[in-house]
C-alpha cells in the first residue's frame, strides 16, 4: 500500500521551494523515480532537493540528460541524479554501473526510470509532475507505507 500526496506549484521557484521541502523526507538510502513529461520540471524539483541537503546550489544542478549522472555531495547524502530519456536497452543501462551507485548515504533519483520495470518495482518513493498550466505543475508524491 502506498500513500500518496498531491502538491500545485504556480512557479519554478515555488517548484525548488517543494524539493527543498522534499529533502527532509528523502532520508538515504532511497531510490526515487521521477516521472514527467519534457518540460515538465523534473530537473526544477531536483534543484530544491539537492539544495535541502546543502550539496550544492539550485545554480550548480543541471539536467543530466547528455552526461546521463549528475552526482552532489552533502554531509547527509551522496545524491545521483540520472536521466535515462536517452537509454534504450537493458544492455545500455547495465553500461552505467548504476548498481554501484546504491549505498546506505545513496539518494538515487532517476528520471525516465518507468522506461525499466526493475526501477518501478525498487522505487521507494515516486514523484510525478504534470504541467497544468504554463508555470503551474501537480505534483504527486507516492510512498510506500
Amino acid at each position: 500500500m502506498s500513500v500518496e500526496k498531491v502538491f500545485n506549484t504556480s512557479s519554478a521557484e515555488e517548484t525548488i521551494a517543494l524539493g527543498r521541502e522534499f529533502s527532509g523526507q528523502l532520508g538515504p538510502p532511497k531510490l526515487v523515480l521521477l516521472k514527467g513529461d519534457l518540460g515538465a520540471g523534473k530537473t526544477t524539483l531536483v534543484k530544491g532537493v539537492v539544495e535541502g541537503f546543502k550539496a550544492a546550489s539550485q545554480e550548480e544542478v543541471t539536467s543530466p540528460t547528455f552526461t546521463l549522472i549528475h552526482e552532489y555531495h552533502s554531509p547527509q547524502a551522496e545524491i545521483y541524479h540520472i536521466d535515462l530519456y536517452r537509454i534504450d536497452t537493458q544492455r545500455e543501462l547495465e553500461t552505467l554501473g548504476i548498481d554501484d551507485l546504491f549505498g546506505a548515504r545513496s539518494l538515487v533519483i532517476i528520471e525516465w526510470g518507468e522506461k525499466f520495470e526493475r526501477f518501478c518495482k525498487e522505487r521507494d518513493v515516486e514523484i510525478a509532475i504534470e504541467r497544468t498550466g504554463e508555470n503551474q505543475r501537480q505534483i504527486r508524491v507516492s510512498q510506500a507505507s
